[in-house]
C-alpha cells in the first residue's frame, strides 16, 4: 500500500491507522530477523501516536495526507526520546535526544507517525551495516541510508527519511527497487542530523511511488533558521506536480562515463526507459556534460573529506580505534589536506555549479543510470556512487525511479536530474516518467 492509497483509506474511515502502524510492526516480525532494517523501534511511541492520530481524525481534525502514516527514521537524525547512534560504536551510549530534528518535527506536524530509526553506515560514510537487500539477502542495500530503503523495499513502513553526501539516497534506492528524492542542497533543513559534510549533506525521502515522495517532501522542505545551509527559496506544491498534465517532456540523455561504466542490465533498463518515453511523446536528446566534469569526482572527494576531518577530529586522535577502517581513512584523508586543497574544491564546485546549467538548458531534466551495476553481490561494500556524486557536489535535485529487473532478478534504476530548487518541474517529469514505465515489481514475500 502507497501512502496515498492508506491516506485515502484513513481519511474516509476505512483504515485506522493503529491497524496500519500494527501492520507495519507485524511485518518487522516477520522479516527484520532477516532484513536488519531498523536500529531500535519505538512500539509504545509509535501506537500511542496512532491511537492520538485516530481520534483527531475522528473528530474532524485531518492534518493532511500524512496523518497516521507510518514511517522511518534513519539512525542520523534525532527524533525526541530515542539515542542517535549513527551506526558507531562510539556513540553505542548516547542518550536519548531531547528534541527531534526539524525534519522529524515537521513529519510530526503533519501527522506522521515515527515507527523508530533505520540503520546507517558508521557516520554515514562507506562502512557496510548489517543490513540485507530485500530482493536477495546475499547482496547489499547500498548505503549509507540502507535501513530506510529496505524497509521502504519490504513494507516495513511507507515512507522513510534518508540522506546523501554522494549516493546515500539514490543508490540504495536504486538496489532495493524504491523511489529516492535527493532534493537540492539546503532545500531541506540538517538540523538535528550527525554530519558528514555540510557542503554535500542532503536529507530526502524514501517511498513506494513518486508522488509518495512529492508528499513527504512537501511536509520536509522549507527554510530553517537553525540550519546555516537552509536556503530561503518558496516550496512548491510538489503534490500538484504529480497530477497528470499536457505535453510530454523534453529528456537530455547523458553518455560519456554514464554509459562507459554501465553493466549490460543497466544499459538494457537505461534502454527500455528511452523507448517508454519516446513512445509515450517525449523528446529524448543527448546532453554533454561540462569540461569540467573531468574533475568533480576527485573535487567531491576532497569537500567530503575536509568537512567529515573538521566534524570529528576533536575526538578523533583520542578515540580512532572506535572507529571502523573506511571512515577511519577517510577522516586521515581529511586531516591530511591543505587549506589551499579545500578552497580550491569549493571554488571548483561553485564553477561546476554555474557550468551545468548550460548542460541543462533546452532540456527538462537530464538521464542517466542510478547505478553502474544492479545491488553487487559482495556485502563488503555499498556499491558504487560514481553516478550520483556529481549531483550531489553540483547540489541538484534527482528522484531515482526502478525501470525494470536484471537477468538475475534485482531491479534496474534510472535518475533524473533537475534544476536548483525546481523540484516541482522534476515530479512532474518524474510522475509521468513512472507511468510510461509502468514499472510495479516487488521484493519477493519471502527473502531467500
Amino acid at each position: 500500500m502507497t501512502i496515498r492509497e492508506a491516506s485515502q483509506h484513513i481519511r474516509l474511515g476505512e483504515l485506522s491507522p493503529v491497524e496500519r502502524v500494527r501492520s507495519c510492526l507485524d511485518r518487522m516480525d516477520a522479516v527484520d530477523d532477516r532484513i536488519r532494517a531498523w536500529v531500535v523501534v519505538d512500539r509504545e511511541g509509535a501506537l500511542s501516536a496512532a491511537k492520538e492520530a485516530e481520534a483527531e481524525i475522528r473528530a474532524g481534525r485531518w492534518r493532511g495526507p500524512l496523518h497516521g502514516i507510518p514511517l522511518g527514521i534513519k539512525d542520523i537524525v534525532d527524533v525526541r526520546g530515542l539515542p542517535t547512534r549513527a551506526g558507531a560504536r562510539l556513540l553505542a551510549d548516547a542518550p536519548p535526544a531531547d528534541q527531534d530534528a526539524t525534519v522529524v518535527s515537521r513529519l510530526r506536524e503533519a501527522g506522521g507517525v515515527i515507527l523508530g530509526k533505520t540503520v546507517t553506515t558508521e557516520f554515514a560514510c562507506f562502512d557496510p551495516s548489517d543490513t540485507r537487500n530485500p530482493w536477495n539477502l546475499a547482496h547489499t542495500p547500498g548505503g549509507s541510508s540502507s535501513g530506510s530503503a529496505a524497509a521502504v523495499a519490504s513494507g516495513m513502513c511507507l515512507g522513510a527519511i534518508g540522506s546523501q553526501t554522494g549516493g546515500s539516497i539514490s543508490r540504495p534506492a536504486a538496489y532495493c527497487g524504491v523511489v529516492g528524492c535527493k532534493p537540492t542542497h539546503g532545500r531541506v533543513s540538517a538540523h538535528g542530523f550527525v554530519p558528514v559534510s555540510f557542503s554535500l549533506d542532503h536529507p530526502g525521502p524514501f517511498a513506494r511511488s513518486v508522488a509518495d515522495a512529492a508528499l513527504l517532501l512537501r511536509a520536509m522542505a522549507g527554510y530553517d533558521p537553525r540550519d546555516p545551509v537552509s536556503a530561503p527559496e518558496p516550496v512548491a506544491d510538489y503534490v500538484a506536480a504529480c497530477a497528470p498534465g499536457e505535453g510530454a517532456p523534453r529528456i537530455g540523455m547523458v553518455g560519456g562515463l554514464f554509459l562507459d561504466r554501465a553493466d549490460e542490465d543497466v544499459r538494457r533498463g537505461l534502454e527500455k526507459a528511452r523507448q517508454a518515453f519516446e513512445t509515450c511523446g517525449a523528446t529524448v536528446t543527448g546532453a554533454r556534460m561540462p569540461e569540467a566534469f573531468g574533475e568533480v569526482h576527485r573535487m567531491h572527494r576532497i569537500l567530503m573529506c575536509a568537512d567529515l576531518a573538521a566534524y570529528h577530529q576533536a575526538q578523533f586522535q583520542d578515540r580512532k580505534a572506535d572507529y571502523r577502517p573506511g571512515i577511519r581513512g577517510l577522516i586521515e584523508e581529511g586531516l591530511a589536506l591543505s587549506a589551499v586543497d579545500g578552497a580550491g574544491a569549493r571554488w571548483r564546485q561553485i564553477r561546476f555549479k554555474g557550468a551545468i546549467q548550460e548542460t541543462l538548458r533546452g532540456v527538462d531534466v537530464l538521464l542517466t543510470p542510478a547505478a553502474p551495476t544492479p545491488a553487487p553481490q559482495d556485502l563488503t561494500t555499498t556499491g558504487d556512487p560514481v553516478f550520483n556524486s556529481p549531483w550531489s557536489y553540483a547540489g541538484l535535485p534527482t528522484i531515482v525511479l526502478p525501470v525494470a529487473l536484471a537477468r538475475n532478478g534485482l531491479p534496474v534504476a534510472v535518475q533524473l536530474v533537475g534544476r536548483a530548487f525546481r523540484e516541482a518541474d522534476l515530479f512532474r517529469v518524474a510522475a509521468w516518467a513512472e507511468k510510461a514505465i509502468g514499472f510495479n515489481a516487488r521484493p519477493p514475500e519471502q527473502p531467500s
